[in-house]
């Protein structure tokens, strides 16, 4: 019975979080997400991060294509919590994550590029 529960929860909360835009920016880290107009999906790694062709724009998340994973040095994708059209699966929160989200929020705003 107690393993119903649990799986029906989960469905629930996967049809809430399949919506982006009813999500506040920042997801978790290993949130598996794919982008407007992309066929692979992405799974994120980090926060908060500038590239090479322009250091003045911090872009919302990094990661890598789902599910091959860091298979290139040279390949790490950067984008925006806007460009997300869909979220297949949420990361692990805690309550250190929530505290480092509040963090990261304030970061953002010191910094905005």
């Amino acid at each position: 019975m107690e393993r119903k529960k649990q799986m029906s929860s989960i469905k629930k909360e996967n049809t809430k979080t399949s919506n982006p835009v009813a999500r506040k920016k920042y997801l978790p880290i290993g949130t598996v997400v794919r982008l407007k107009s992309a066929k692979k999906r992405l799974f994120i790694t980090g926060f908060c991060v500038t590239g090479n062709s322009n250091k003045n724009k911090i872009w919302d998340y990094c990661g890598y294509i789902y599910p091959e994973g860091n298979i290139r040095t040279d390949i790490l994708c950067m984008f925006d919590h806007s460009q997300i059209e869909k979220i297949y699966h949420l990361g692990y929160e805690n309550e250190e994550e929530k505290v480092f989200k509040h963090q990261l929020k304030e970061y953002k705003k010191r910094n905005k590029a």
